[in-house]
């Protein structure tokens, strides 16, 4: 019986109950298990189909080289010539296989000193580019001036620096005296809020809301460019719009006019969704956007490391102002006469509006983390700072110029807002919102509100403080009041 696989006797005979042929069982156990079939027909086969055949044990002879003492000597022979033969073979594929390996090391070496260099052509190119003088786009319809005049570093016109000091003559001459007013919300009211409505957008990605001075209309934007001011009273949107400019960034009112800066760099004043004027003066995204005290000037930040002012009544860039960090979030003080930004590197920046200078820089107390949010208070000596992934707010003072107190809210802060009066700070983030209340009489803290919101990004208070508003990362605007 010879395997009719390998043509030789088999040490383990078994027969295909398929084809009836004889096979050794190792191999054709292997064929049937990588094919399944029999190796002479083709039929499918299985293991259980194999009949195992008994035979007496052969015992082979020796093949007929291996006879003699000169015969082995010759086998010798050739098996350590074959064995040299190899040696020699693996030597030379060795030795093709280290200069692979030193080719292939050097052009490794190579590659990386390329892409090193051109990632530092390339941050020499965005760093260039982000002190780049662009022009505005100021005729009110969207479209760019081509004789608009570079506007980077410019000072400020006699025009404006007047406005700048009547408006701070004005606000700073009352601010100390004015009482609080007798129908603004007290600390045992705000304990009672509580979410009363709650008002779906349908708008996706959106990071910050902002309240017209009378706390009626809400603004907020979506990803796709998509701007929507929001009744409060009548439950509906007054407009909605697609600005075509980018998704939206920060919101902020200038009177009746709403101001949007968005991913695309341009910063669009719209008035009942009609687009008044759109600037593109960012080389990046545009951050965040501020609304002077007069109401007459605009401030906007990017992520170029700059900050730029213009002016609404005629529609212009006044200035565009460089720094060494992007720049995350902005904010006029209540006066009006400096201008705060919040960098990427954890620093909050104070600038002189009429020289546009740096006046003073606040160190990040959380190392480098992103500002997510600062506002003033109304009594014009405190600035509430709130950084990425923490789950505390900080107070600065600017009579001092340091940090007056450290509040714990409890999860991380993505937005912070003071009340018109200076005494209430609300806070918001992903588990809520909280409200922490400064008295003067005893000069305490204490927290009057902690009320859970989930997703919340951005809070802003309504008129007289009878209200919080809270925006959702979802685009759910809740309404607490009591």
């Amino acid at each position: 019986m010879l395997c009719a696989i390998s043509g030789e006797a088999p040490e383990y005979p078994v027969a295909s109950r398929k084809s009836g042929n004889v096979f050794e069982r190792r191999l054709i156990e292997a064929y049937v298990a990588e094919n399944g079939t029999d190796p002479v027909n083709g039929e499918e086969l299985s293991v259980d189909d194999l009949i195992d055949l008994k035979q007496s044990r052969l015992v082979k002879p020796r093949p007929p080289q291996i006879t003699s003492v000169p015969a082995l000597l010759s086998t010798f022979q050739n098996e350590w010539d074959a064995i040299a033969l190899e040696t020699f073979q693996l030597r030379q594929q060795l030795a093709e296989t280290r200069q692979e390996l030193s080719t292939a090391l050097y052009y490794n070496d190579s590659a990386q000193r390329v892409i090193a260099r051109i990632q530092k052509e390339r941050e020499e190119a965005r760093d260039a580019l982000s002190r780049v003088s662009v022009t505005a786009t100021s005729n009110g319809t969207g479209q760019a001036n081509g004789d608009a005049m570079q506007v980077d570093g410019q000072g400020l016109p006699e025009s404006v620096l007047a406005k700048v000091d009547e408006t701070q003559a004005n606000l700073s001459a009352t601010r100390r005296k004015r009482p609080v007013p007798a129908e603004w919300a007290t600390g045992d009211a705000i304990a009672t809020y509580d979410i009363t409505s709650t008002v779906d957008t349908q708008f996706t990605g959106t990071k910050s809301l902002a309240v017209d001075a009378t706390g009626d209309f809400f603004l907020c934007g979506d990803s796709d460019g998509t701007v929507g001011i929001y009744d409060l009273k009548q439950g509906a949107f007054t407009t909605r719009s697609n600005l075509g400019a980018g998704g939206v960034n920060y919101g902020a009112w200038a009177s009746d006019k709403a101001v949007v800066a968005t991913t695309s760099g341009a910063v669009v004043v719209t008035q009942e969704g009609t687009v008044k004027a759109k600037f593109e003066q960012h080389a990046g995204a545009a951050t965040a956007v501020a609304t002077h005290p007069s109401g007459d000037l605009l401030a906007s930040v990017g992520v170029d490391k700059s900050f730029v002012l213009y002016d609404l009544q005629n529609a212009k860039v006044l200035t565009q102002i460089f720094s060494d960090a992007a720049l995350t979030t902005t904010t006029f003080h209540p006066d009006g006469h400096l201008l705060a930004a919040g960098a990427a590197d954890g620093s909050i920046k104070l600038y002189d509006v009429k020289t546009c200078q740096l006046a003073h820089t606040f160190p990040s107390p959380a190392g480098a983390t992103p500002v997510v949010g600062i506002n003033f208070s109304e009594n014009g000596t405190w600035l509430a700072s709130a950084y990425e992934g923490q789950t505390t707010v900080t107070v600065w003072d600017l009579r001092k110029l340091s940090a007056l107190k450290t509040l714990e809210v409890g999860g991380a802060v993505t937005g912070v807002s003071w009340d018109y009066t200076g005494q209430f700070l609300a806070a918001c983030g992903p588990g809520g919102v909280t409200v922490a209340q400064y008295t003067k009489a005893s000069k305490a803290w204490s927290e009057p509100l902690r009320k859970g919101v989930s997703g919340a990004v951005d809070v802003k208070w309504g008129a007289q403080a009878k209200s919080l508003v809270a925006l959702t990362s979802d685009g759910a605007v809740n309404v607490l009041s009591a």
